[in-house]
């Protein structure tokens, strides 16, 4: 795991061990982590959506900054000048 999103792994793994679904229900982490609000607290939600961005910035990175134009085209850049 890439340093830079490990301190969102770590307090996504805290926030849902304090959920139900970890301590009621016994269902495994990664179970719970998909899981919408009524069964997980909506700050587990929002940890987790933000711990997605992180990865998925590290898999895509922003074409502005990094000049993959072809990709900047084809997938993700329509607010920067790149083309």
């Amino acid at each position: 795991m890439a340093k830079s999103c490990k301190g969102l792994a770590m307090e996504l793994v805290k926030c849902l061990s304090e959920t139900d679904c970890v301590k009621v229900q016994k269902r495994p982490y990664k179970e719970c982590a998909g899981e919408k609000v009524p069964n997980i607290t909506s700050e587990c939600v929002g940890l987790r959506e933000t711990y997605f961005n992180c990865k998925r910035g590290q898999v895509y990175p922003d074409p502005c900054i990094t000049n993959y134009r072809q990709l900047a085209v084809d997938r993700l850049c329509c607010h920067c000048s790149v083309r």
